[in-house]
């Protein structure tokens, strides 16, 4: 009865029934739910133009004729070509720019390549017109193309952002139209004892930028020039080089950039096996015994290509060596697999263990990670020592220091990397700064296994700091996820002295790991030298140690035909190892040139890394990819039809092609509160004022309590 008397003087001083205000609150979220289905169809339904405040989830669009309306990009579809001869490859991508608006418009797309690919081609193609392009310096390149851009005149720019990293421009694509932009590189087949491989990168997965302690947003961003491989660019200079960061297709969005694939294999061998590693092939025996390989169905660009074959059981050469002769010199391309060795006890050694945990590694590469990194820890012995480190935004390490691999410190490894999680940032630096300590007086064999994807905007900064810790420690990086960063993982592996793997999927990572570790407990030959043939350059310089069952792959150039080259080294740290080198055995290949031209402009960049001179360096480089009509840090590949397309009183609107999220990788994770939000800015304002309005009821009815 209390109860109901103190109910009922509420209701006579309010002079409002809780009911009617619980129904008008009902009535306000039914609007709400309304208003947000609206708005989600009528968004669904837009597909000629909409207004900004109607974008949502990185939409990418381009302005359109009426002000303050945008309009779909135009498409992109690729088909790559690949010829694979012995362990050198040509490929071939023509990238298709389809212009599905009624406006002329300027088409950019960052797109990756191997690191270690020697481009050397550009060729633009509209309808039956091919125009060849020329190498120039960057700075010479961009203003030819943006002054072909002005006057209306179709052209097409080739530019590298990083040694993996790529933008293709191409400019006045009429309504309608069609322009193939085709581009061509050489490089050198992988292999790993046994086995063949050759990686096509497919996506550039957004780039980590350090200090701003986040991965940049999904939207479009422009293509601007960036200082990326200076060593003195930390955070804020990195994160300025907008052209490493294409936008990104949001959930819920269609996939994009369509590809087609097809590889010619002419292995030189009986072949035991061809497989590809993360997509399905179709494969057909050609009537010179290569093959003919193909993709089976639509494939999108959101993971990298792998192919691996492998011969059959048989008496492999030790040593295969192909040469070019250009301007009275020999380029030759080595590649030597060390002597089979019988099992012997492997040798106590110091390792340590990096975990990437950041959020770009969540969903399955943070399992692929953590299932690799227990199998490594499980091979520590006793006499061994070995930590563990994990990092995001912030570093951590198992131990303050490296322990036995007693089976107690075993046990606090395993617990350890079982409760890891992947979320946060990409912050490599202190991780690595943990890890090298600089020494030269280790007492035992000291190893670095990073396991990472490497999705990092700073990386000269991070090999700056690999060439200057180092030490006498070697550093292994196993690339994780299905597009690993690598030219990192490549660099940073040449430079500490080390080796890299890629791990695709769970399945890889029990054989993959276990070839690893029984490769770095088992170092075959050391101390290289190369001697003979009047040689002139020879690069990697000096020439890395060899572990069981990895090759050595150097180039070389010589003065001259080379009658006779020896190979020497150290087998088990003591034992003198020798092969000699003749003439019959160098086969003739094309390519091998620019091949060489390739490894020594990556040489030069590198000493940025030791202090360098940068305008040296500028000067160097330039001159070598000009002579040899490469793409480079400092060079590109311009194409310009010579007559006008676009009239001058037709505006020329411009946008960014978008790419895909890596297969595997979390939205949320990586982009967190950089998503752009999914709700219209005209939504959130009807809410914001729905609350008002119903804050304002609540206060009245608070004052006629009183």
């Amino acid at each position: 009865m209390m109860a109901e008397k103190c109910t009922w003087k509420t209701e006579q001083q309010t002079g409002v029934d809780p009911g009617y205000l619980m129904l008008a609150v009902y009535l306000l979220s039914v609007i709400v739910l309304v208003l947000l289905g609206w708005c989600g169809s009528s968004g669904a339904a837009v597909q000629q133009t909409m207004a900004l405040d109607e974008v949502r989830r990185g939409e990418l669009l381009m302005p359109g004729a009426e002000p303050g309306r945008y309009l779909p990009v135009p498409l992109l579809s690729m088909d790559v070509d690949i010829s694979i001869t012995g362990i050198t490859a040509r490929t071939t991508v023509s990238q298709h720019f389809q212009n599905t608006t009624d406006q002329w418009v300027e088409a950019l797309y960052v797109f990756p390549l191997p690191d270690e690919s020697a481009v050397d081609h550009l060729q633009m193609q509209i309808g039956e017109r091919r125009i060849i392009g020329k190498i120039q310096e960057k700075e010479k390149a961009r203003k030819t193309y943006e002054d072909a851009k002005k006057a209306g005149k179709k052209a097409s720019l080739l530019s590298q952002q990083r040694p993996n990293i790529f933008t293709t421009a191409v400019a006045n694509i009429a309504p309608g139209e069609t322009i193939t932009v085709e581009i061509e590189y050489q490089q050198t087949v992988q292999r790993l004892k046994d086995v063949y491989s050759l990686r096509f990168p497919m996506v550039v997965g957004p780039r980590y930028q350090p200090g701003a302690r986040a991965f940049p947003g999904p939207a479009a961003m422009s293509l601007k020039e960036g200082r990326g491989e200076n060593p003195q660019d930390h955070s804020p200079a990195v994160a300025g080089n907008d052209a490493i960061f294409p936008p990104v297709v949001a959930p819920g969005e269609q996939p994009v950039n369509p590809i087609s694939l097809h590889v010619d294999l002419a292995a030189g061998m009986e072949l035991s096996r061809v497989d590809s590693l993360y997509h399905e092939i179709s494969t057909a025996k050609n009537s010179d015994d290569s093959l003919s390989i193909r993709f089976t169905g639509k494939v999108l660009a959101d993971r990298d290509f792998v192919l691996e074959w492998q011969p059959v059981q048989q008496q492999i050469p030790t040593v295969t060596m192909f040469s070019e002769h250009k301007g009275g010199d020999s380029y030759l391309l080595l590649m030597v697999m060390p002597p089979e060795q019988e099992h012997v006890e492997p040798l106590a050694r110091e390792t340590v263990f990096i975990l990437d945990t950041s959020g770009s590694m969540g969903g399955e590469s943070i399992r692929q990670a953590k299932k690799a990194l227990l199998m490594a820890v499980a091979r520590m012995r006793p006499r061994d020592r070995f930590n563990v480190i994990e990092f995001n935004s912030a570093t951590r390490s198992l131990f303050a220091g490296s322990r036995p691999g007693t089976a107690d410190n075993l046990a606090r490894a395993r617990s350890f990397i079982e409760k890891l999680e992947a979320d946060g940032g990409t912050e490599i630096r202190p991780a690595l700064e943990l890890a090298l300590d600089g020494r030269n007086d280790h007492d035992r064999i000291r190893q670095v296994v990073f396991l990472t994807d490497a999705c990092i905007g700073n990386e000269q900064e991070l090999l700056t700091l690999i060439h200057d810790s180092l030490g006498d420690s070697r550093l292994f990086m196993v690339g994780i996820g299905s597009a690993p960063n690598s030219y990192f993982m490549t660099r940073a592996a040449a430079m500490g002295r080390g080796s890299t793997l890629s791990i695709g999927k769970l399945s890889e990572v029990q054989e993959k790991m276990t070839a690893l570790f029984s490769m770095l407990e088992q170092p075959v030959l050391t101390n290289f030298a190369l001697q003979g043939g009047h040689i002139v350059e020879t690069y990697p310089t000096p020439l890395p140690d060899l572990y069981q069952g990895e090759p050595l792959v150097a180039v070389v150039k010589a003065a001259g035909d080379v009658q006779s080259m020896q190979l020497s080294g150290l087998m088990g740290g003591s034992t003198p190892w020798q092969v000699e080198l003749s003439a019959e055995d160098i086969v003739e290949r094309p390519g091998i040139r620019v091949l060489w031209a390739r490894k020594k402009i990556r040489s030069v960049m590198d000493t940025l890394s030791a202090g360098g001179d940068p305008d040296i360096i500028q000067q160097e480089v330039t001159t070598i990819a000009l002579a040899n009509h490469l793409v480079s840090r400092y060079t590109s590949l311009v194409a310009v039809e010579e007559k006008i397309s676009r009239p001058s009183e037709k505006d020329l609107k411009t946008h960014n092609q978008k790419t895909n999220l890596p297969a595997g990788w979390q939205y949320k994770k990586v982009f967190a509160g950089n998503a752009a939000t999914a709700t219209p800015a005209s939504l959130l304002m009807l809410l914001g004022l729905i609350l008002l309005l119903t804050a304002a009821c609540y206060a009245g009815l608070q004052r006629r309590r009183i």
